[in-house]
């Protein structure tokens, strides 16, 4: 399975921000989608950042309350690591295991074209693992 396949099921929509964004405004769209990270980009449309759960977490122990009038771009984890469309859902979820982070944003071309998470790759092994099973099923009835 690749990352294409993911974004086929669930979409492409990303939820993206300016650095010069608040922390308030932040996790207003957060909560409103119900979503865990938003990526960040730059004038030109590129990645700059991710600001997810952590990062907020992190900017109210550091901060306070006052951090919620602040710019996302002091909070926001910089080094972000993507992925291509064409990249196995299995390597994906090693290095997210491994970096310990849920979010990558998927890039084709120096082109944002998408997010996944770590719950979209078990939720998709999940489907495909029930369409094997059920599949089994079938084969093994019609075969009796």
């Amino acid at each position: 399975m690749t990352v294409a396949v993911i974004l086929k099921h669930k979409g492409s929509q990303v939820e993206t921000l300016r650095p010069g964004t608040t922390l308030q405004q932040t996790v207003t769209l957060l909560a409103a989608k119900r979503i865990g990270a938003a990526i960040v980009v730059g004038a030109q449309g590129e990645v700059a950042g991710v600001i997810s759960e952590r990062d907020v977490v992190n900017a109210l122990a550091q901060h306070g309350a006052a951090a919620m009038s602040l710019a996302i771009d002091k909070f926001m984890t910089r080094d972000v690591v993507t992925c291509r469309m064409t990249d196995s859902a299995d390597d994906l979820m090693e290095v997210m295991t491994r970096g310990r982070f849920r979010h990558v944003p998927v890039v084709e071309g120096g082109r944002l074209v998408g997010i996944v998470s770590i719950g979209d790759i078990v939720k998709r092994r999940i489907e495909d693992s029930d369409l094997e099973r059920h599949a089994m099923r079938e084969y093994i009835t019609q075969a009796g």
